[in-house]
């Protein structure tokens, strides 16, 4: 794990890299590599490449980066793990490839298959990953994320060059990159918490989407590819009995979980006493002839919108023989941290569980572990959240014969009654329109909301911009091609696999996590465990109720069944709480402020959000004021 940046020349650009300035950039993520760092620039002088090193896998210094292929023709900047980098060695190894300089380099393997297979390569790598790979013959460069978006890959194409990071903050480091928000992006965010790819807040700044590449060639063209979709490798598995599927789902997340075993430093486990961590935790320790370390977060205090759920962590700690530490958080560590938190995450992730990731990265760190196994993926993957039972039924209601008329009449009921602010409203509205019902796994702000939170000027700019035909209904109409896909709950995962995880959920692991120089493996997200979870009939994953029907199958009898049967309960902060505390006044002195000297929000509706106790609404606003302070007017 680790941090990347690179800058290439494009076409006949007279631009040539300045050491000193791509060393300044590369070292705004020195948190992402405290163990090393590399700079090379390629004899021509049209590219540079440059590394942090954070040391997992051979920790030798012949496996530092920049890397460069042995024939010196393809030179590599990564970031990742590639989990079966030793199968693949063996086999480029029988394919001829004899030279190589490290003894079990993950990133040599890379140069390798690419030296051997070319693009293809990607194809064969099991891992989590974001690369940038120049080839000095063709003189073009080769841009890589992974196929979940574990990993973020920044780029921007400015002043006769294109250059990439890992982390945004390593780009505007440049001080010829602009540094202005993009509208577009801006209303898109107010949706889903953060801003899907490929835009970013910054005006001319871009993210890689997740399974996604891009080439730039010696002439300056530029073009991209989705190399990966859920459901391509998704084989049906209708007419499989349901025990048999559960012993698969078992079989193969316990091959994802050894494969993030793997490691030259110590690896832990982040454990809340859920169904996903216990299985982690339980599947890690097997085989380990020591105690596993498991890591946990609460609160001081009593609150009613959480409750923590250190009890249950500390039932599967002993049941496993652990060695278990946990950390209590109070408001206090949320308010100190803030300034840190908008650094790290460089765009804002709406999600205040950034707050306790951090602190259980920074738990597992001072405790002496460099990598730990993380959740995400399984809720989205066996329809674990309790609102998606809902939209399921939902959607269901909303195939019924009842004419397009009679919907649109109970909206306009609805508005003239001022009953707009609910849930029901935009759904109906969605009806009306021939939309899904289901957008995202976690929605800010529903279209009509976000007209009235919009300042007059940008509500103005953005008349007619929609975010269901911008972004959701390219992303429904590719899901339609794919022969599996068809269920509402697989449109539920495609959509929330695309958007919500890579650009929410994964980007607060990785920013919050590197930001104390830890990595965070994903094993309910490896690949082949995914088109297996997507191979399983809709009605296999939920039926009647019953969220995780075939995981919760999988998994009985490796965790105990009270684990397995308690009700869902997400990883979450007491926000509603604090809102009403310091951390409100601070909110609204800082919104209302934000709202004058800007004129982006409605200054009125923004502090009816803070009147109305919406706590996390309003989290979502005050995030971006913090990042519009820090990283534009600033």
């Amino acid at each position: 794990m680790c941090g990347i940046l690179g800058i290439l020349a494009l076409g006949d650009s007279a631009w040539t890299p300045d050491a000193a300035l791509v060393a300044t950039m590369r070292d705004t993520m020195a948190h992402r590599g405290p163990d090393g760092h590399g700079l090379w620039i390629s004899p021509d002088r049209r590219c540079a490449l440059a590394h942090r090193r954070l040391s997992i896998i051979d920790l030798s210094p012949s496996a530092a980066q920049p890397m460069h292929s042995v024939c010196g023709r393809y030179h590599l900047t990564f970031n990742g793990e590639i989990y079966n980098h030793a199968e693949l060695r063996a086999q480029l190894t029988e394919l001829g490839h004899t030279s190589w300089r490290t003894s079990h380099s993950d990133t040599e393997v890379i140069l390798a298959a690419y030296a051997r297979w070319g693009k293809e390569c990607v194809h064969r790598f099991r891992g989590m990953f974001a690369f940038g790979l120049y080839d000095s013959q063709e003189r073009s460069l080769w841009l890589v994320r992974d196929r979940l978006g574990i990993k973020p890959l920044y780029y921007s194409a400015h002043h006769g060059r294109i250059g990439f990071a890992s982390e945004i903050k390593a780009l505007l480091a440049d001080p010829e990159q602009p540094r202005e928000m993009d509208a577009e992006a801006f209303y898109h965010y107010l949706s889903f918490l953060a801003v899907p790819a490929p835009r970013t807040l910054f005006r001319g700044i871009a993210k890689l989407a997740c399974g996604s590449w891009l080439h730039v060639a010696a002439d300056g063209t530029i073009s991209g590819r989705t190399y990966w979709d859920p459901f391509d490798g998704a084989a049906s598995l209708e007419g499989t009995s349901e025990s048999e599927m559960a012993g698969r789902v078992l079989e193969e997340l316990e091959a994802a979980v050894r494969y993030r075993k793997v490691s030259d430093v110590p690896v832990g486990v982040f454990l809340s006493g859920g169904i996903d961590s216990s299985t982690n935790a339980a599947l890690f320790s097997r085989g380990e002839n020591q105690a596993v370390k498991t890591f946990s977060i609460g609160y001081r205090g009593t609150y009613e919108s959480y409750r923590n759920e250190l009890h249950f962590a500390r039932r599967v700690a002993e049941e496993l023989g652990a060695e278990h530490h946990e950390l209590l958080l109070d408001q206090d560590d949320l308010l100190d941290f803030l300034p840190r938190m908008v650094w790290l995450q460089d765009e804002p992730i709406a999600d205040p569980v950034c707050v306790p990731v951090y602190y259980v990265s920074k738990l597992a760190r001072d405790n002496g572990v460099v990598v730990c196994q993380v959740g995400e993926g399984s809720d989205e993957l066996f329809c674990g959240y309790p609102a998606w039972g809902s939209a399921v039924r939902l959607a269901g209601l909303n195939r019924l014969p009842v004419p397009r008329a009679l919907k649109a009449m109970g909206c306009r009921m609805a508005e003239s009654l001022g009953k707009t602010g609910s849930s029901k409203y935009a759904y109906l509205r969605r009806a009306v329109e021939g939309q899904p019902i289901f957008w995202s796994g976690a929605e800010a702000f529903y279209e009509h909301q976000k007209s009235r939170l919009l300042g007059p000027a940008l509500r103005r700019e953005l008349a007619g911009l929609s975010t269901y035909d911008a972004v959701l209904r390219p992303l429904r109409e590719r899901m339609l091609q794919k022969r599996q896909a068809r269920s509402d709950l697989d449109w539920m995962t495609y959509s929330d696999l695309n958007i919500r995880l890579p650009e929410l959920l994964l980007m607060r692991v990785d920013k919050m996590s590197m930001g104390v120089s830890l990595e965070c493996r994903v094993p309910f997200l490896d690949h082949k465990f995914v088109e297996l979870a997507l191979s399983i009939p809709a009605a296999s994953r939920y039926r009647n109720g019953e969220l995780k029907r075939m995981l919760k199958k999988a998994v009985r009898g490796l965790i105990p069944d009270e684990i397995i049967d308690r009700p869902k309960q997400g990883f979450g902060v007491p926000v509603y709480e604090w809102c009403q505390d310091r951390l409100g006044q601070e909110m609204r002195a800082t919104l209302a402020k934000f709202c004058d000297a800007t004129g982006l929000l409605d200054r009125d509706e923004v502090l009816g959000y803070l009147d109305r106790r919406a706590g996390p609404q309003v989290w979502y606003l005050y995030n971006f004021a913090l990042w519009w302070q820090s990283s534009i007017a600033a």
